[in-house]
């Protein structure tokens, strides 16, 4: 039996921020497109090399934890960046809990 539904990605710009998990590093990006499963993320040429990374997006209304599955140069010098969503661990809820908020006391 052939499955018929697809989950495809809808347009959704938005400012947004990437952390890497493991530095705690933070990158200024931009959502372009988001699905259930994962995001299109435009990133300035600045960005290191994220894939098979685990990190945190934070884009407007959503945080998503997800893994970094490709990172392309576009013609422009940027990267577009694909990550596919993760569920989340109590260390990385840990991690938000601590931190929201931490630069505004």
């Amino acid at each position: 039996m052939e499955e018929r539904r697809r989950i495809t990605r809808v347009t959704y710009p938005a400012p947004s921020i990437i952390v890497d998990c493991k530095t705690h590093e933070k990158f200024v990006t931009k959502a372009e497109n988001v699905s259930p499963l994962g995001m299109g993320i435009r990133a300035d040429a600045s960005v290191p090399n994220l894939i098979g990374r685990d990190v945190i997006v934070v884009a407007a209304t959503m945080i998503m934890y997800a893994d970094v599955v490709r990172q392309d140069k576009q013609e422009d010098g940027s990267y577009m960046i694909g990550v596919n969503a993760r569920k989340f661990t109590d260390d990385v809820l840990q991690y938000l809990f601590d931190s929201i908020g931490k630069d505004s006391e």
